[in-house]
């Protein structure tokens, strides 16, 4: 068995350079990892058990570069390249049944083709027979199909899930009928037939945008969005659609989440002031009167883990990942694996269907980027397969620990603190550096427990992070998303400078050394704190920020649609028109002439989220009277770094202006 074992180790190691695995040297360097290892693609960026568990399917970076699709025989141990594309990286994939796989493409794509960039779609067996393309990738990119199946669905169809329990070789897709700068609507859900290409149209009410189908593959619980209403319609057994409620996008109330192989269905709702999973009963229109699961200053927004017969446990995130598992001999299995590898947080993933014994461990940690493993029942042997980031020593990584500060008003702020590495989480001073690193969104939630690549990048460079969940972020409960309401500029910034008084307060950052830092929204409230809090912020990176709140509802260039700025922007952000003097406080670009820190400014050229214009103006209104600012435009790039090569460049850039502006002097 080890020779065979062995065996397969140097094929798979034919498909990867470098290995899979580098053992660290026993002395650690003086000098910090080199930027390449934390922004270059990771090496293994996804596993997946097939539903019998006896295949495993891995995206994995090939030499040059590109990611490619592969499927392992656990049997015979043999992998096969299923998807390799000479111009694109494989994207999202999933399983079908246990012989087929779905998957879509990533491009990098420049210019105006950024804007109507398709992912494609594709379907192949995992013995790298019958594969057909599904959806088009761009409008010019069409494989023409010969065995006189369907041709490509239009480049906007995305794949929804798979259909029928995975024993068929149907996937749900769909298709906005309706795409424009006033709305997307009227979305056409259909079942797509991996193997011919035909699709058939499925029957649900309109403006429909989340579809929950049973165990059969029959959609039964539809939600809609329309006018700034949700509604939550049933199917019954008669075939009728009833609506059981309606209320406000930003009430509360309840959505569905999964229909189990035995019918019940699963929906989140409040508890207690957060969102909590509970069993619900279509027909009476009725949850249980106690959750399923819920944690007290955290949301639950869960994954479903189930075989043919039974949900077995749910997967969901609080302060860091946890699994709830329902079925006791997978909490005995969660058990004995932990104990195998106590240093990470180890995620299970078990066969749907059959005796194989095979479970795909996957093991990440705030200092350990994500590492593949197998476990076998039988044997009880783990056995490695893969690390995403196999030049990142854990050693030389900071350790990130989850906090709570009060904000000005009395507000309990969430947080994660990373401090670098050597450096103890033990409540000593330190006076050390400090970034206050600002979320994007902003009506997400920021930072989650584990390996970062920008945090563990600023981290190694000597750098405290302070990731603040300031209010108006998502996932710490109704009362806390509520308070960030027409807040830029207001009371969200301030939560951020009392992160900074905070990390002053406990001994961790030099007052005389911190800067802020962020993207898009994260942008926006770097430029803010640089105006508000000069005393605190010695200096600023913003990337594909926001510069002025109005602009977000007057430049066409964006991907943002009317019906969102009216129902949506209109009242997170504020009204354009009946609060125009509120958004003109709250614009750094009408008060930019006031920023004289150090400023790192980065854009991408064919930004679509936040344009471009947001960053010339606002460099054009600082420059006369800063000295500090820098620009950096990426030709190729829109919201965000695709390219390797930009990131390496860009956070080259802000290790250098930080190693300028906050050393000790």
């Amino acid at each position: 068995m080890r020779a065979h074992w062995m065996r397969w180790a140097l094929t798979l190691a034919a498909l990867l350079t470098p290995p899979l695995a580098v053992l660290a040297a026993p002395d650690l360097p003086v000098l910090p990892p080199p930027i390449e290892r934390f922004f270059e693609p990771p090496l293994l960026s996804g596993a997946s058990l097939s539903p019998d568990g006896r295949q495993l399917a891995m995206r994995l970076a090939a030499p040059g570069g590109r990611v490619r699709l592969v499927a392992l025989d656990l049997q015979t141990l043999k992998p096969t390249v299923v998807g390799n594309f000479k111009d694109a990286d494989v994207g999202h994939f999933q399983w079908v049944n246990e012989r087929r796989l779905v998957f879509d493409l990533r491009q990098r794509l420049s210019g105006p083709g950024m804007a109507d960039m398709g992912s494609g779609l594709f379907a192949v067996d995992a013995d790298g027979e019958g594969f057909r393309q599904l959806v088009e990738t761009t409008r010019s990119f069409v494989q023409a199909q010969s065995d006189g199946g369907a041709q490509p669905l239009r480049w906007d169809t995305w794949l929804l899930g798979v259909a029928g329990g995975r024993r068929g070789d149907d996937v749900f897709v769909v298709t906005p009928e309706e795409r424009s700068k006033e709305k997307t609507d009227f979305i056409t859900l259909r079942r797509l037939d991996t193997r011919t290409g035909r699709v058939a149209d499925v029957d649900a009410p309109l403006h429909a945008t989340d579809w929950v189908a049973d165990a059969q593959g029959a959609v039964r619980l539809v939600t809609t969005h329309q006018r700034g209403r949700v509604a939550v319609h049933w199917r019954n057994d008669q075939g009728v659609w009833q609506r059981l409620a309606e209320r406000d996008q930003f009430d509360g109330g309840w959505l569905p989440r999964h229909i189990g192989p035995d019918g019940t269905a699963y929906v989140e709702a409040d508890h207690q002031g957060y969102r909590a999973v509970f069993r619900f009963d279509p027909v009476a229109n009725r949850l249980d009167a106690a959750p399923l699961a819920s944690a007290k200053g955290f949301d639950l927004h869960a994954q479903f883990i189930t075989s043919e017969t039974a949900v077995l446990g749910l997967r969901y995130t609080i302060d860091a990942e946890i699994t709830q598992w329902l079925d006791p001999r997978l909490q005995a299995l969660q058990a004995h694996v932990d104990q195998l590898l106590p240093a990470t947080s180890n995620r299970l993933g078990v066969p749907q269907r059959g005796d194989s014994p095979w479970v795909l461990v996957e093991s990440f940690s705030d200092v350990q980027p994500m590492l593949t493993r197998l476990y076998n029942t039988t044997t009880g042997k783990l056995t490695h397969v893969g690390a995403a980031r196999p030049g990142i020593d854990p050693r030389q990584m900071g350790l990130t620990d989850f906090v709570r500060y009060k904000a000005g008003d009395g507000l309990e702020i969430p947080a994660y603190l990373t401090l670098p590495p050597g450096v103890a989480l033990d409540g000593k001073p330190k006076n050390l550096p400090l970034v206050v690193l600002v979320h994007g969104g902003p009506w997400v939630r920021g930072a989650e427990w584990g390996w970062q690549a920008e945090v563990q990048f600023l981290a190694t460079r000597g750098f405290a992070v302070l990731q603040p969940e300031f209010r108006g972020s998502t996932g710490y409960g109704g009362r806390h998303f509520h308070a960030g309401f027409r807040q830029w500029g207001q009371a969200m910034q301030r939560d951020l400078a009392d992160g900074a008084r905070w990390a002053i307060a406990q001994g961790i950052a030099d007052p005389q050394r911190i800067a802020i830092a962020g993207a898009s929204y994260g942008g926006y409230a770097t430029l803010m704190g640089l105006l508000q809090n000069p005393e605190l912020f010695r200096a600023g990176i913003s990337w594909v920020g926001v510069t002025d709140p109005s602009m977000m509802f007057s430049v066409a260039w964006s991907d943002v649609t009317q019906e969102a700025k009216t129902y949506g922007l209109a009242r997170l952000v504020g009204d354009p028109v009946a609060d125009a003097t509120q958004l003109q406080a709250a614009s750094p670009l009408a008060q930019a002439a006031r920023i004289r820190q150090p400023l790192l400014m980065a854009h991408g050229a064919w930004d679509t989220r936040v344009p471009v214009v947001h960053g010339e103006r606002f460099r054009d209104a600082n420059k006369p009277h800063n000295p500090g600012l820098e620009w950096v435009l990426y030709p190729d790039e829109g919201h965000g770094w695709e390219r390797p090569e930009t990131a390496l460049d860009f956070w080259a850039r802000v290790a250098a202006f930080l190693d300028r502006h906050l050393a000790r002097r």
